[in-house]
């Protein structure tokens, strides 16, 4: 299978995540073997998108959480309820990705922020397999206001509620508004997107922004 960079995050003071490339399986390869590439994820409406202060959406900030390993990630709006595999980087700088043939699986950058933890922290998974749909295949028909829960290993689960969910195209990639350093707790939810072609694959990336606005 063909991998697809997400891209490099430029070293931005005290961003936890630096200088960190992620890579994912974007390649399309089931709707490759399907033949006809007539199943493509849902991509985000331009309704979606940034506008405006969007630090007043969907609920209030709330303190944040001491650090705490997150273990599953859920977004009901989207029926997603996956576990949460640490993710590392590998010998080129590039965060390593879950394993392909896992479809409801979901990782994080574990050296970064942890999810709840003032700053950005950073979840990516697979939008296909070669089976079909993957963990994160509808994340592009999330909603402002929809929730994201992480349960954490301290036996807490951090709430965060969307801000905005974006598409950007490879070479458009904002790297600074994704992976730069925050002042409250936030989270990004990243896969493919971007339209598919068969010679190219997925052309770039659907990335969800969110704060925490509770836990329990």
């Amino acid at each position: 299978m063909k991998r697809r960079r997400f891209h490099r995050a430029g070293r931005s003071g005290n961003a936890a995540i630096a200088a960190v490339t992620v890579f994912a399986l974007c390649a399309g390869t089931w709707l490759l073997r399907d033949g006809t590439g007539a199943h493509p994820p849902p991509q985000p409406s331009a309704a979606e998108a940034h506008t405006g202060d969007d630090r007043s959406a969907g609920g209030s900030p709330v303190p944040a959480l001491p650090p705490s390993p997150p273990l599953r990630v859920r977004i009901p709006a989207i029926d997603v309820d996956a576990p949460l595999t640490g993710l590392g980087l590998t010998a080129t700088g590039s965060l390593d990705v879950p394993p392909a043939d896992v479809a409801n699986l979901a990782g994080w950058y574990e050296a970064g922020t942890t999810p709840g933890e003032r700053g950005t922290a950073i979840v990516a998974g697979h939008v296909d397999n070669a089976e079909g749909p993957a963990v994160f295949y509808s994340l592009g028909a999330l909603r402002k206001g929809s929730t994201v829960e992480v349960d954490r290993r301290d036996g807490g689960v951090a709430v965060f509620t969307v801000d905005a969910v974006e598409v950007y195209d490879a070479e458009d990639f904002p790297d600074t508004r994704v992976y730069g350093a925050a002042d409250r707790p936030e989270l990004r939810v990243i896969t493919c997107g971007g339209g598919w072609s068969r010679t190219t694959g997925y052309r770039g990336n659907v990335v969800v922004y969110a704060h925490l606005t509770g836990s329990r």
